[in-house]
């Protein structure tokens, strides 16, 4: 499951770096700061499927959601969404390591019996 949550949290920090860039690019060309939002950027990509999650939200879940909710997210730079969605995913997918200070091959038959591990 980790995996998972790790190559998706690759995929939008690579989405983020491809935002970034390309809002660089306009702010260097245009001699000032230019960050396209989310919502910009998904109407440039396909704006009948923003259409449809905006009708599918207000009506399956609640209008309110829709505009308090995913107009503010929307609204947002496009690489502050994705690299907090790269994060969040790879923070979900984090396993800790195990905790072993010394590995059982190290330790000898008489003493594991008496440590009790």
């Amino acid at each position: 499951m980790s995996l998972f949550f790790h190559f998706f949290a690759l995929l939008a920090l690579v989405a983020a770096i491809a935002a970034g860039t390309v809002d660089a690019i306009q702010s260097v060309a245009s001699s000032s700061v230019m960050l396209a939002s989310l919502g910009d950027l998904w109407i440039g990509i396909s704006p009948g499927t923003l259409v449809a999650a905006e009708d599918a939200t207000q009506r399956y879940i609640h209008p309110q959601v829709w505009l308090q909710g995913a107009a503010f997210v929307l609204a947002q730079p496009a690489c502050a969404v994705f690299l907090v969605l790269s994060l969040t995913l790879w923070i979900a997918g984090y396993r800790r390591p195990r905790r072993s200070a010394v590995s059982w091959p190290e330790i000898p038959k008489r003493a594991r019996k008496s440590l009790r591990i």
